[in-house]
């Protein structure tokens, strides 16, 4: 089978979030033909409002998204689909794992639909912008608080919850780390480290010198109405009063729809990419949280997927870019 030249794009943007909208937008303004890819199920849906992008703070995440496919249904040459997946990405040039259904116009070829291909389209250059896939702590009914009362991003949140009786739940090694972000907002906070031994002696009594006590047995029960939170009631009876607080969850990229290559991934199971944006597969960049992360907010992630938009066009006219 042969890709119709209809079904070939400059750039394939597998993500519909602000790293990848503004990807999109950029390289549309740049003349590339753009097709972005997005299942439609963000990270942040729990989400009622995001906070710290300028002219939009306090925004809904999904208004957010809703705009800016309304403003680049403006660009002809950018196209989105949304509620599919890319299902499989290969290369045109691997080799024995080459696509037959690929020619030369076409650096990757993608399989697109939900559960089964309904399409195959071919793209000179792909920018994976799928952010990453997100793993609570397991405490009961977290979800009904989460997105609420409890969030997992300071920066995005913490304003709302200044000066209130604070919790910290999570079982990673950088709890205190958090925990002494958090404090900046708080004079009464509490890490709940769910059983787990990650908060070593030492570092329990630097945080109790700041204020910061650390309930060490696993979590009962969350209580409180309607997500709002208004105690934690521990296994062993203790109940500790909170207005509100953080979750840590583990973080993962899904790069499982990759065939026959596999770009580099850090310890963390993010994606390397240099400051640009490029991985070391010839041809696939890296933008927002799928990438080597800094603040998991809206507007670092828009402004990485510009970042990354305007280094595609660089490369895709051989102009150096600083690394």
């Amino acid at each position: 089978m042969r890709i119709a030249e209809a079904d070939t794009y400059d750039v394939l943007v597998i993500g519909g979030g602000p790293a990848g909208l503004s990807a999109a937008l950029n390289l549309g303004r740049s003349l590339m033909r753009v097709l972005v890819v997005d299942a439609d199920r963000p990270r942040n849906a729990a989400t009622l409002n995001s906070h710290g992008f300028l002219t939009r703070d306090g925004v809904a995440p999904h208004e957010l998204r809703r705009m800016a496919r309304e403003e680049l249904a403006a660009y002809p040459n950018i196209e989105v689909r949304t509620r599919v997946r890319v299902l499989e990405l290969r290369r045109t040039d691997a080799g024995a794992d080459a696509d037959p259904a690929a020619d030369a116009a076409g650096g990757f070829t993608a399989s697109v639909g939900r559960k089964d291909p309904t399409d195959v389209v071919a793209a000179r250059t792909v920018l994976l912008a799928t952010g990453l896939r997100e793993t609570l702590p397991d405490v009961p009914n977290l979800r009904g608080f989460y997105g609420i009362s409890l969030f997992s991003c300071a920066a995005c949140d913490a304003w709302e919850l200044r000066g209130r009786r604070l919790a910290l739940i999570g079982e990673t090694p950088d709890i205190a780390e958090r925990a002494r972000l958090i404090a900046r907002w708080t004079e009464d906070l509490t890490i709940f480290t769910l059983g787990a031994d990650t908060v070593s002696p030492a570092e329990e009594a630097e945080l109790a010198a700041s204020g910061v006590a650390v309930q060490r047995h696993p979590i009962a029960e969350l209580v409180g109405d309607r997500g709002r939170i208004e105690a934690i009631r521990l296994t062993d009876g203790t109940v500790v009063a909170v207005e509100g607080g953080f979750v840590r969850p583990e973080w993962e990229t899904d790069l499982s729809f990759l065939r026959g290559f596999a770009p580099a991934i850090d310890h963390d199971g993010h994606l390397v990419t240099d400051r640009s944006g490029r991985t070391d597969v010839p041809g696939l960049y890296a933008a927002g949280d799928a990438a080597i992360p800094g603040p998991q907010q809206l507007i670092v992630a828009a402004g990485a997927g510009a970042r990354v938009a305007s280094v595609i066009v660089h490369d895709a006219v051989g102009i150096a870019t600083a690394h």
